[in-house]
């Protein structure tokens, strides 16, 4: 499974979360500790917020430790909110448009987990998008599928809502026509404002989620395993939990989305 990492708060540089810590996002990359497989090779991305609305975006298909672009790069950037994907595909094809986050306009998106049997209802998936949407697809991915379609569910109006539907039309989906885990999730999203992220699955095996506040930084790191291995105070977030980060407030809400299947 993925790896992926999140930040907001004062501006620091990328390289702060990404590269540096001892568990950093490119350790994880070669050395996973909580996911089913220890090497996330099958790209790299980040989607960094500056003085523009929409996010700056920079991705590739190279094992995220073996690319001088990308430590030059959070060398130099600072950034008040980002995001950063290493992947470890579970069947699409490894490309630049597969590579997480995925962004539209003001929004940034990126997933660890999966959904039961995608490639059997990939088709159905897609129909899912609206043709108003449908030309922001670049890739093959279920993660980006089900952010269009979040964003076509009222992401921008009530983000949790949005995501619980959109996850619920997959779930149902993969009950039909899929396999399990219907859904296994982690994902973080933002409007460049706020940052949102979901634990969530259909099993007992939700992907790891923390989240930790620094007071030297001023800000909020949201991971998929702790930074450091000497830290002792990172927040695990419990399964079906959608959570709004603004500062060093946490704001945990319930994400039932199958309750929204059933009714649907």
């Amino acid at each position: 499974m993925c790896r992926w990492a999140a930040y907001c708060g004062e501006p620091i540089f990328l390289d702060e979360i990404i590269s540096r810590p001892g568990h950093s996002l490119i350790h994880q990359s070669h050395h996973a500790t909580q996911a089913h497989t220890a090497i996330n090779a099958d790209g790299f991305g980040v989607a960094w917020y500056g003085e523009r609305s929409e996010p700056g975006l920079f991705r590739d298909v190279l094992p995220a430790w073996s690319d001088p672009n990308l430590k030059s790069l959070t060398a130099q950037v600072k950034s008040g909110l980002f995001l950063a994907h290493v992947r470890a595909s579970t069947g699409t094809a490894t490309s630049r448009n597969n590579c997480h986050p995925f962004v539209h306009q003001s929004w940034s998106f990126m997933h660890n987990g999966q959904v039961g049997g995608y490639d059997a209802f990939r088709r159905d998936a897609d129909m899912l998008i609206p043709e108003t949407l449908y030309n922001a697809r670049r890739g093959a991915t279920d993660s980006e599928a089900i952010f269009l379609v979040a964003l076509a569910e009222g992401l921008k109006q009530d983000p949790r809502t949005a995501l619980e539907r959109a996850s619920a039309r997959f779930i149902k989906l993969s009950r039909e026509k899929g396999t399990t885990p219907h859904l296994r999730m982690t994902a973080a999203l933002s409007d460049g404002t706020s940052l949102y992220a979901v634990r969530y699955a259909t099993d007992d095996h939700a992907p790891s989620l923390y989240y930790r506040y620094s007071d030297s930084r001023q800000g909020m790191a949201v991971v998929s395993e702790p930074l450091e291995d000497d830290q002792g105070d990172w927040t695990e977030i419990a399964p079906a939990s959608f959570c709004t980060f603004k500062g060093a407030e946490v704001m945990v809400e319930p994400f039932y989305p199958c309750r929204c299947s059933e009714a649907g």
